[in-house]
């Protein structure tokens, strides 16, 4: 089963040129897999190991839930409090309060206002506005006029907002009386045993098994980079898959790790409940609950899971709370999506076929095989099908000139697939047909024929 996953892995590394990947599978309070991919750095040829230290970006968001959901246990907070009621931040969209839930579950009204994006793009050296925010305190004099983006109502809409989860960073310390990042360290990763997890760059670079963050450009090369240290409840949290299992079992055991409960299940099942539906989906009814995303049916079962990103570092944790089943996966630069790789491992692990029962598996397969190079009668003309991240295009090269043409997917059967394009606003239908020795393609006037 695991050779299968590992030969998946390899090749969506190779395509994406991956430098380093670590995976983490749990079921019950065990480890059944651990295994690192690639190199954690490229220039000394050193390989990823289980215990390599990432970046694990927005899946620290689920830490700054669970820390919010612990004081509301206390009795110190309610998911109902404004949070104007801790800071000086009076945006009330369409005149109405933002309460600390709609932070949590991205419903606030607020669009995303990028000062991640620009920040992350700016600490890596990529061309971006430069956004100076290097606490919490700066956010609330930037979001200052953002009343007048508002776009609904709270508790209405989801539009993901990093903004939202600092000023919940900002709103542990006014409760607890202590930094965020000591107050997840005590009631978090301590008890958790997750000794290799933090937030600084000082603990960072004491530690002799950390992945060396890299950017991918345009021609595939990989460029050394550092790691976007400020904010941190948003997403700064570093850690390893040995760690986050310890993190994954606490979960599958309803708040408890061997004899400590960090929260109780009743609160931990509020967390789990999805509460802003998305409005697009592979999964019908995916939403955002408290700090995580959370798939209602996937192969049967819920499945609770978040990714992260900070560009050089992406993350990815879900698990199967009902089979007790769970997975962590972490690189060291953005290239194939770690939940596909996260889905993928959890459908070997339920005895199914990836390829075909998770949906957006099978999508990404058969845009694959659409790919190539198609010729009309007599080889008269040829048009090349190209894939561009999840988008395929028809493209024609020439000397002088060069056309490529996007192709927005209808319906992607295993035998046949329809697309459109636009042409002077004009819906044009592309299809897709598989044949014993040959994939035909008929655009336009055009029928084109792919050899297998």
């Amino acid at each position: 089963m695991w050779s299968k996953l590992e030969s998946f892995i390899l090749e969506k590394m190779s395509k994406t040129r991956l430098p380093g990947l670590s995976i983490a599978i749990v079921s019950g309070n065990e480890i059944i897999y651990a295994n690192g991919f690639g190199f954690r750095d490229i220039e000394y040829g050193l390989p990823a190991t289980p215990r390599t230290i990432y970046g694990i970006g927005s899946v620290t968001k689920s830490f700054t839930a669970l820390s919010i959901m612990q004081l509301v246990e206390k009795g110190v907070l309610s998911l109902e409090d404004p949070i104007e009621k801790f800071i000086p931040l009076e945006i009330r969209p369409f005149g109405e309060e933002i309460r600390i839930w709609h932070l949590l579950t991205h419903s606030s009204g607020i669009p995303a206002l990028a000062y991640a994006e620009a920040f992350i793009s700016s600490i890596v050296g990529d061309y971006a506005t430069w956004v100076p925010i290097a606490s919490h305190k700066d956010v609330l004099p930037f979001m200052s006029d953002a009343e007048d983006w508002v776009i609904s109502k709270p508790g209405k809409e989801f539009y993901y907002l990093n903004e939202g989860y600092v000023i919940l960073g900002h709103i542990i310390e006014k409760v607890s009386g202590i930094r965020y990042e000591d107050y997840v360290k005590r009631n978090i990763l301590k008890p958790l045993k997750m000794e290799r997890s933090f937030f600084s760059r000082e603990e960072l670079e004491k530690d002799i098994d950390k992945a060396t963050p890299y950017v991918i450009d345009r021609e595939g090369k990989w460029i050394k980079s550092t790691y976007p240290f400020g904010i941190t409840s948003d997403g700064g949290l570093l850690s390893n898959t040995l760690d986050l299992a310890n993190y994954i079992v606490m979960y599958l055991n309803r708040g408890r790790f061997n004899s400590v409960e960090l929260v109780s299940s009743k609160t931990l099942e509020e967390m789990e409940k999805p509460r802003i539906i998305y409005k697009y989906s592979y999964f019908p009814s995916e939403g955002y609950a408290l700090g995580w995303s959370v798939i209602p049916n996937f192969l049967g079962y819920k499945l609770i899971h978040h990714s992260g990103s900070v560009l050089v570092s992406t993350a990815y944790v879900g698990y199967l709370p009902e089979k007790k089943l769970g997975v962590v996966i972490l690189a060291n630069a953005s290239g194939y999506p770690l939940s596909f790789i996260g889905m993928y491992a959890l459908a070997l692990a339920l005895g199914r076929d990836p390829d075909k029962d998770v949906e957006p598996l099978r999508h990404d397969r058969l845009l694959d095989e659409l790919c190539g190079i198609y010729e009309t009668y007599k080889s008269t003309m040829r048009i090349y099908v190209e894939r561009r991240g999840g988008v395929l295009y028809l493209v024609m090269k020439g000397k002088y000139r060069v056309s490529e043409i996007p192709l927005i997917p209808e319906r992607l059967g295993e035998d046949e697939a329809l697309f459109f394009t636009s042409r002077l606003g004009l819906k044009v239908p592309v299809k897709f047909r598989k044949r014993d020795n040959y994939v035909e393609l008929v655009y336009d006037r055009y029928l084109l024929r792919r050899k297998v």
